[in-house]
């Protein structure tokens, strides 16, 4: 499975970066290529592009701030607070692989 998301929080330091390598790092032991967007106090990085959107599977959204998701249109959108993924990225990503099994 292709993955793909977006990390932003609050302070956009710390919980930003930490969230987007759990949720990578557990995206590819089980098996799936993943790239996360970062949105911290820096601005933008590791930028996804509209290429990488409309070849992803699924698109995590991990967040405590708005995050604008017009460009994940038609795509399946995982929507939760960045805390949920800082616990438990396993549990996501076993979560998300149930539901496209569907």
């Amino acid at each position: 499975m292709k993955i793909v998301g977006v990390t932003a929080c609050t302070a956009g330091i710390a919980h930003t970066y930490i969230v987007a390598q759990k949720i990578k790092d557990a995206a590819e032991a089980a098996g799936h290529t993943c790239k996360i967007e970062t949105q911290g106090s820096i601005g933008a990085d590791n930028v996804l592009t509209p290429e990488e959107i409309a070849a992803a599977d699924v698109v995590i959204i991990a967040h405590d701030i708005e995050v604008p998701k017009d460009r994940f249109k038609d795509k399946r959108v995982v929507d939760i607070p960045i805390s949920i993924a800082m616990k438990n990225p396993k549990s996501l990503i076993a979560t998300i692989e149930k539901k496209m099994a569907q």
